[in-house]
């Protein structure tokens, strides 16, 4: 078995590169690919289970994002059958409402809500907690 694989679903570069930074200098060894908006995360979703190769583990997904935000693209994956069951996913936003901590946290397919930026502690929380 390879490393183990996280993808970062955000539309902000700044941020993609941030959480990879972080990701890189915790003690566990990761594949880190970022995606740019959700329809690129969703359409490399499907070309890896076509494969059957390369699924991630954990999906670290931003809520805001122009033309697909990411609770579209939770719903996509929910059309995927079983695929969720194996990836953990995780929001990240820069801009949480009441509304949406609440959504996610009712949402059983969701592990976890974290506030932009991610922090040190957090990313190692995620990290330690991922069934690899």
């Amino acid at each position: 078995m390879g490393r183990p694989i996280v993808w970062i679903i955000d539309d902000d570069l700044v941020s993609r590169f941030a959480v990879t930074y972080k990701i890189e200098q915790s003690s566990m060894d990761f594949e880190v690919i970022g995606h740019p908006n959700a329809f690129h995360g969703l359409n490399s979703l499907w070309e890896c289970l076509q494969a059957n190769n390369g699924l991630p583990d954990i999906i670290l997904l931003d809520l805001e994002m122009p033309e697909m935000d990411g609770w579209s693209f939770l719903r996509e994956l929910e059309e995927m059958d079983g695929v969720l069951k194996m990836i953990g996913v995780y929001i990240l936003s820069a801009f949480t409402s009441s509304e949406d901590r609440n959504i996610a946290k009712n949402n059983p397919l969701i592990r976890g809500f974290f506030n932009k930026p991610l922090s040190g502690a957090n990313v190692q929380s995620i990290l330690k907690n991922m069934n690899v």
